[in-house]
């Protein structure tokens, strides 16, 4: 691949993210999902799905435009459906995901108290895309969340971190860049491959016990790049490769959380694997 092309293909991704963000709302937050039937403070889990579910929204993204399209589709099964704002910069807004990765675990944290509290329940189960799939494995594994949460399934999380389709590799031939994303962007930062953050959140394992972890990758992403490093090692984990089950299936980072609902079908296999049914090209039109 033409130079050029390596790093004109993560940029696009990621400029597609953020147009894809602003798109919906000029002003969307966590307090607009009432309208669109989650973050119902009244919602009671069910005999049949007993657990209240947290989405965790991905770079740039944010608790609505991420999930105008699996919220309603985990409500309409019967779920209770929450989703936060998190990691927000001074002065940005609609962008979240921006922050320090280990400080938007705490407010995960405290939004996953807030749920369990409104809702009477012992545990929840969490589905993040992207950073949202990663992040909640660091207040798992720091910040006592195992205690709390059933079930981690991630929608192309960078797990181990990205190479961005190899781009962070050329940071080394620009003298101050990678401080400068630093100090700008932290959230950006810890999500490099090999960054001290993903250091710490590896080491010595990448699950903890009690929770069910699932991974769901599509080959064709261009962000959480190498997309096998999204994958994780342990006892009670899923690796899912959406072309395995449907080959026909050509989303990439942005698609996979926002509308396929082949990948909805899995999330819903592993929110309750008890009645869970084959995952196929079919479940498009499930």
């Amino acid at each position: 691949m033409l130079p050029w092309k390596r790093v004109f293909r993560p940029l696009a991704a990621l400029l597609l993210t953020a147009a894809v963000a602003a798109v919906p709302a000029a002003t969307a937050h966590a307090s607009d999902a009432p309208s669109r039937g989650w973050n119902d403070w009244s919602c009671k889990p069910s005999v049949t799905h007993p657990r209240p579910v947290v989405l965790v929204h991905g770079t740039l993204g944010n608790s609505v435009d991420n999930w105008l399209s699996l919220a309603p589709y985990l409500k309409d099964r019967g779920y209770c459906v929450y989703s936060l704002d998190y990691g927000q910069l001074p002065g940005v807004p609609l962008f979240y995901g921006l922050g320090p990765i280990d400080k938007s675990a705490e407010q995960l944290s405290a939004f996953v108290d807030k749920v369990l509290s409104a809702t009477g329940t012992d545990r929840a189960d969490l589905v993040g895309h992207s950073q949202g799939g990663m992040m909640p494995r660091y207040y798992l594994k720091f910040l006592g969340g195992s205690a709390k949460v059933n079930a981690l399934v991630g929608l192309a999380p960078d797990n181990h971190g990205t190479d961005l389709d190899g781009l962070t590799h050329l940071l080394p031939y620009f003298p101050g860049a990678e401080d400068l994303i630093k100090a700008t962007t932290p959230g950006l930062a810890d999500q490099i491959a090999g960054s001290a953050f993903l250091t710490k959140l590896n080491a010595g394992g990448d699950t903890v016990p009690g929770v069910h972890y699932t991974v769901i990758a599509t080959k064709y992403d261009e962000v959480a790049t190498p997309w096998r490093d999204q994958y994780l090692s342990g006892s009670d984990v899923h690796n899912v490769l959406l072309q395995d089950l449907c080959p026909l299936d050509l989303s990439e980072h942005v698609a996979i959380g926002l509308f396929d609902r082949i990948a909805f079908h899995e999330v819903a296999n592993a929110l309750d694997p008890a009645h869970a049914t084959t995952t196929t090209c079919a479940s498009a039109f499930s």
